[in-house]
């Protein structure tokens, strides 16, 4: 069944469930948040001077070139994952965490899918539990899931070591199989029955995670989605107005075709300016730059679910 995004309607509008059996697990990017929650996150980064706009160049190409192809390969799979990394490489993970609140209030807040989040609002009413399962790093992801009002998130795990990322991961990234495993996991410990659960995505990736609940739905659907799940009589959730055929992965491409765009306009800007302080017609300043005061406490090791 397919339906335009008006109406917030879900598995539960079918049938009462067992709700301490019943729970709903939703892919991030592109499915809640416009866009690749880890690139807006790392755009925030950049404003604080974490990295320059070279690094967040090529790492937006990288996740588009992934998003386009949308094959396990596992060679851009590890470019992805060194690049993401490298991001907080060192770094405390109370000063990450904190800035992934600034940047959530900031940035990815205003780029919730408002039809996604009435979905998982209907489940929590129905008194079921709701789960993010994501390739997102895990401290980024269980932010979304708190702020939201969610029950927890399942995400990628970075490893650290004195309260620091060491700039290696625990485990394999979460996407793919690796969600539905992750699941069936949860599903083990929580109690679950997973023919009564209901699982949301965009991408045909997580065809084995949607594969593994009773009840699928494609929302914001690639092409190749958008084709099972019409197969497989899955409901089909498109909040994209005027973009019903559009392929998901497009919009994460054009988005890393406009960053370069911004980062051109904002290098030609940066060049002006010192052109114009060097003729002394702006003041010099000895920094310009703000450097964000780290967050002091007690850095936990964080599991990929987080609760």
């Amino acid at each position: 069944m397919e339906r335009d995004g008006s109406e917030p309607r879900t598995a539960i509008d079918n049938a009462p469930v067992a709700r301490e059996r019943a729970a709903a697990f939703f892919d991030v990017d592109n499915t809640l948040v416009h866009g690749a929650s880890i690139y807006w996150f790392a755009r925030g980064l950049a404003a604080r001077r974490f990295f320059n706009s070279r690094d967040l160049l090529r790492f937006g190409w990288q996740q588009a070139r992934f998003r386009l192809r949308g094959t396990e390969n596992h060679d851009h799979i590890a470019a992805i994952k060194a690049s993401a990394l490298a991001f907080v490489a060192g770094r405390e993970v109370s000063e990450i965490v904190a800035l992934g609140e600034e940047i959530f209030d900031d940035t990815i807040e205003a780029r919730i899918w408002a039809g996604t989040q009435a979905l998982a609002d209907a489940h929590l009413a129905a008194g079921q539990r709701v789960w993010l399962v994501t390739a997102t790093p895990v401290e980024l992801a269980a932010i979304i899931a708190r702020r939201l009002g969610f029950t927890g998130a399942i995400g990628t795990v970075g490893e650290v070591r004195d309260g620091r990322y060491t700039g290696r991961l625990v485990s394999d990234i979460m996407h793919g199989p690796a969600k539905a495993e992750a699941i069936r996991e949860l599903a083990a410990v929580e109690g679950l029955d997973l023919s009564l659960c209901t699982a949301y995505s965009d991408s045909s990736n997580d065809l084995p995670m949607l594969s593994a609940v009773g009840h699928a739905v494609a929302v914001n659907p690639d092409q190749t989605l958008r084709r099972q799940a019409r197969m497989r009589g899955w409901q089909v959730r498109d909040f994209r107005t005027g973009r019903k055929a559009v392929r998901a992965a497009v919009p994460t491409a054009m988005a890393a075709g406009l960053v370069a765009g911004a980062v051109a306009g904002g290098a030609a800007w940066r060049r002006r300016r010192s052109a114009a302080r060097r003729d002394g017609r702006l003041p010099s300043r000895r920094d310009r730059a703000t450097r964000l005061a780290p967050h002091h406490g007690d850095p936990q090791r964080h599991p990929r679910l987080v609760q």
